[in-house]
């Protein structure tokens, strides 16, 4: 807010979304060096163990909420409130005002359109349980828009939203 003080706030709270989410956490965790810490950490048995953990956003995304809990007890507000926004600082600069992800830019157009639903699908998913393919699908109002294949269901679904407003944009 006190960047962006005349954002109305329906922005604001979409741009909070986004700097709090698991990829925004799971790359400040990287940048802090959290998984390479964690894998140390790990008995020398269970390092292989670690390192698989290690590379999944959302153990990464976990450590960094981990990590700020135990400063904000241990330190207070005000030291962590500064850690924070240095960690975070890449991913404030890029939530911009009236920018909106796949997802969130096809449920607004579909509604100012005044069409029916739109419903993601997951139909494929490949790949080892450690490191995972997912293919989803997205119908607006029954039919298929557009089909996406991701690291995480969310990028499945974004891609195939991104290819839903291609078509939409298209006119197909």
């Amino acid at each position: 807010m006190r960047r962006h003080p005349s954002v109305d706030e329906g922005d604001l709270s979409w741009m909070r979304q986004v700097v709090v989410a698991r990829d925004s956490c799971s790359a400040a965790a990287e940048a802090a060096g959290l998984p390479a810490l964690l894998v140390e950490a790990a008995p020398p048995s269970r390092r292989a163990a670690a390192a698989e953990l290690a590379a999944r956003p959302t153990v990464r995304a976990a450590l960094a909420e981990a990590v700020i809990g135990a400063a904000w007890l241990d330190l207070g507000a005000e030291p962590t409130r500064a850690a924070v926004l240095e960690a975070f600082a890449p991913a404030l600069d890029a939530a911009t005002p009236g920018s909106r992800d796949s997802k969130t830019a096809l449920q607004e157009l579909v509604a100012r359109r005044g069409r029916a639903t739109v419903a993601y699908e997951v139909t494929d998913t490949t790949g080892p349980p450690q490191d995972p393919r997912f293919t989803s699908r997205v119908r607006v109002g029954g039919e298929v828009m557009g089909e996406g294949t991701g690291r995480s269901k969310q990028a499945s679904e974004q891609a195939a939203a991104a290819q839903a407003l291609a078509r939409l944009a298209s006119g197909s």
